[in-house]
């Protein structure tokens, strides 16, 4: 696999382009047999991972659990040491590309994250007297926040597809009519990449990310990431 490595004359970006094909089912908001696949854990691997609310329920519609979201996912990355290259957060549920700490599997990672979240959320929930939080009550009194399951999640493999991929988690927000631009949209790393792209601070509420494989100045320069 090759990722960005160099720049062209004229100062932009140079995203090689590989024979190597897109991964069937890989086209933009199609995932058929997500249900049916395992995981397959390919070390120092990007991964694409999707995860959704308890019955698609807009747990996450509000700028209070949103901004609880991305702080459980700022304490992830420095406390578990994962890579997190982009992500975003929707009303029903959530985008991540990210790579699993050296010697570690995703599934701990994941599983660590979302116990964050679901904890504060719904303690936020159950005091703000939303009625959202009795839909997630299960019979046996215990509380259900993510769907049942590991949710999407696919090896990314090839510079191409990455690259897809990043401004898909980008996009989403405008997709839905949210926002009229990518960055304007507080809860993704659009912000992140922008930031970066345009040599300008970071505001200190964005979650800081991690640039992909590559040359890291072929990434700065890329201007296709939202």
């Amino acid at each position: 696999m090759r990722y960005p490595e160099a720049m062209n004359g004229d100062g932009r970006s140079q995203i090689p382009s590989l024979s190597t094909p897109p991964i069937a089912g890989a086209v933009e908001g199609t995932h058929p047999i997500r249900k049916r696949m395992k995981r397959c854990e390919v070390p120092g691997g990007v991964r694409f991972i999707t995860f959704s609310c308890e019955h698609r329920l807009p747990l996450l519609g509000t700028p209070e659990s949103c901004d609880l979201f991305a702080r459980s996912l700022r304490e992830g990355r420095e406390k578990l040491g994962f890579r997190l290259l982009a992500w975003v957060a929707m009303p029903e549920h959530v985008h991540l590309l990210m790579i699993p700490p050296e010697g570690c599997t995703l599934a701990p990672v994941l599983k660590s994250i979302k116990l964050s979240m679901q904890q504060r959320i719904v303690r936020v929930l159950r005091l703000s007297g939303d009625p959202l939080a009795l839909r997630l009550i299960r019979a046996d009194g215990s509380t259900r926040f993510w769907q049942k399951g590991g949710g999407f999640d696919r090896n990314v493999r090839s510079d191409t597809e990455l690259c897809k991929e990043i401004r898909y988690i980008h996009r989403n927000p405008v997709a839905r009519g949210l926002v009229a631009a990518p960055d304007e949209w507080r809860w993704s790393s659009a912000r992140w990449w922008s930031a970066r792209h345009r040599g300008i601070e970071q505001d200190a509420h964005d979650v800081p990310c991690d640039w992909p494989p590559g040359d890291p100045r072929a990434w700065v320069m890329w201007e296709k990431f939202a």
